[in-house]
């Protein structure tokens, strides 16, 4: 027996992510942002450290 080629869509499921994507997607970004602005702040500090020991 083969496979279907479509399977049955979802609707409430499809409706879920087309009304949360739109929130939870620029929540991603901005938190990717001030994670990524997080670890170069805490590689600054390093560095600093490491040169003003020497």
């Amino acid at each position: 027996m083969k496979a279907p080629l479509v399977k049955k869509i979802n609707l409430t499921m499809a409706l879920q992510w087309f009304i949360f994507l739109p929130i939870i997607f620029p929540l991603c970004i901005v938190f990717g942002a001030i994670e990524g602005v997080g670890r170069m702040i805490e590689k600054m500090a390093l560095r600093m450290r490491e040169d003003i020991e020497v």
